[in-house]
């Protein structure tokens, strides 16, 4: 049994600028085209609003009539855009020339502007509370916290420059700072409502490579840079509750994800396999091996196969020949390979550095049930794995590399693209291969969900499409 795309040929309706495409699971509606700049598009926490860069204005749209409500115009072509938690305001970042813009969607008239100076900025984001802005200075010499109640100012020293060196707690209390300090690396835990310091301590790695707070805030995970293989957990206090090393003398970490119910810390390397440590102990209770020959008798291999269709251009018109080229856009379907299968795999130079080899992103669904991953030598392939039997449950190979793959934040069902027309949707129901089908050329680089779950935001170089999907039907 396959699950296949219906051509979008004679399947595709097109009223009010928008398009409906039927698959086998679901119906697809496509929105009309808008432009971005940057890959710079965010839907507000709420999920009222969309948010687009267009060089240097800010365009913000209604997200159900995608009509404008708002529109600002900066001081400079924006880097970094981002939400407040309370969708209220809109932070614009101007790296090149060191300063931040804020925007008000309660009162347009009203704006913030923050300029660091000669001292420059390679960052800023917004604190959990939406009232405060956390400016990185170049050459990470501080962090430079903003209130925009009281104007007050604060300064934080010696922040490291690492993969991920800051996060918050899921309920905004609590934020941890990776610090380098006389060649050692220290964390220091703040209290986000007056940003005191309530914990500071030496961590024991040899060059911290990022920390991440579990969903539930109680553990802090910390991992060393990827010429060593070491996590480690603590607590809220500062104390060390675990370590782990898998291996030693060989290259390490590559990723590390929790789940969301912070039961499960998935930790990527690269040797290709992916390690599940649980909150009880913090030791492992499974490996997932990435092997190029699939001997899983119930794992489900799906391959993406491309097909271009043929029409006599005798029933086309001129109209047709020239607006509709969808018609002549190479459609794909799922088929499922007979096992033993194999995955095409990539030979990475080991000369060079950073190596295309190992586990590069990994993702749990919204209910804990699946966890996907990318193996970099393997870059046409997403694997998903049931959490429930700790198997492996489907293997999706494209016919081209994987560029971006996310969950639905209310279902278990991830979307992912490769740069082409094209939007590929997994469940536990099958595969799916849907053409975008919009005027012109659309190759989508990158996606995201809304945080319904109800649409999906389509990105290219220069263009944004919204992708409205049905919830499928429970069976």
């Amino acid at each position: 049994m396959s699950y296949l795309t219906k051509t979008s040929s004679d399947q595709s309706l097109r009223y009010s600028k928008r398009f409906a495409v039927y698959s086998s699971s679901s119906t697809m509606n496509f929105s009309e085209v808008f432009k971005q700049s940057n890959q710079l598009c965010k839907v507000s926490p709420d999920g009222k609003y969309l948010a687009t860069c267009v060089q240097y204005r800010l365009v913000v749209r209604d997200f159900n009539t995608l009509q404008i409500v708002h529109l600002y115009t900066c001081l400079d072509q924006v880097m970094h855009m981002e939400w407040s938690s309370d969708s209220l305001f809109i932070l614009c970042a101007m790296y090149k020339r060191g300063l931040v813009q804020v925007w008000s969607l309660e009162q347009p008239d009203w704006h913030c502007k923050i300029d660091e100076g000669s001292i420059g900025l390679v960052s800023s984001r917004w604190s959990p509370d939406g009232r405060h802005i956390l400016n990185t200075t170049e050459f990470n010499l501080r962090v430079t916290v903003w209130s925009l109640c009281t104007k007050s100012v604060s300064y934080i020293k010696y922040p490291k420059a690492c993969q991920k060196g800051l996060d918050f707690t899921a309920d905004g209390r609590y934020m941890a700072l990776a610090e380098r300090r006389e060649c050692k690396d220290y964390i220091s835990v703040f209290v986000c409502d007056d940003w005191h310091l309530l914990r500071h301590f030496e961590s024991e790695t040899q060059d911290l490579a990022g920390l991440e707070w579990s969903p539930n805030g109680c553990v802090l995970a910390v991992w060393d840079n990827c010429l060593e293989y070491k996590v480690l957990l603590y607590s809220l206090d500062g104390r060390l509750l675990s370590s782990y090393s898998a291996y030693e003398w060989s290259l390490g970490i590559k990723s590390v994800a929790w789940s969301s119910s912070s039961q499960f810390l998935a930790v990527g390397s690269y040797d290709e396999k992916v390690r599940i440590l649980n909150h009880i102990t913090w030791k492992k209770i499974t490996e997932f091996e990435h092997p190029a020959t699939i001997m899983n008798t119930k794992a489900v291999v799906f391959k993406e196969v491309e097909k271009r269709p043929v029409v006599g251009s005798e029933d086309l018109s001129i109209h047709q020949l020239t607006m509709d080229n969808l018609l002549f856009s190479t459609q794909s379907k799922y088929e499922i390979k007979q096992l033993p299968a194999q995955v095409p795999v990539i030979k990475p130079d080991a000369d060079r550095a950073n190596p295309k080899i190992g586990i590069s992103a990994l993702a749990f669904s919204s209910d804990n049930r699946y966890l996907a991953t990318k193996n970099d030598n393997m870059p046409q392939s997403l694997w998903v794995w049931d959490m429930q039997r700790l198997s492996l449950l489907a293997i999706l190979e494209q016919t081209a590399p994987m560029r971006c793959f996310v969950w639905d934040p209310r279902r278990p069902r991830l979307a992912l693209c490769t740069g082409n027309n094209k939007v590929y949707l997994w469940s536990p129901a099958g595969c799916v291969s849907v053409n975008v089908p919009v005027e012109g050329s659309f190759q989508v680089q990158s996606l995201f969900w809304h945080c319904s779950g109800s649409s999906l935001v389509l990105l290219s170089k220069e263009h944004i499409c919204l992708c409205y999907v049905e919830a499928e039907e429970e069976k």
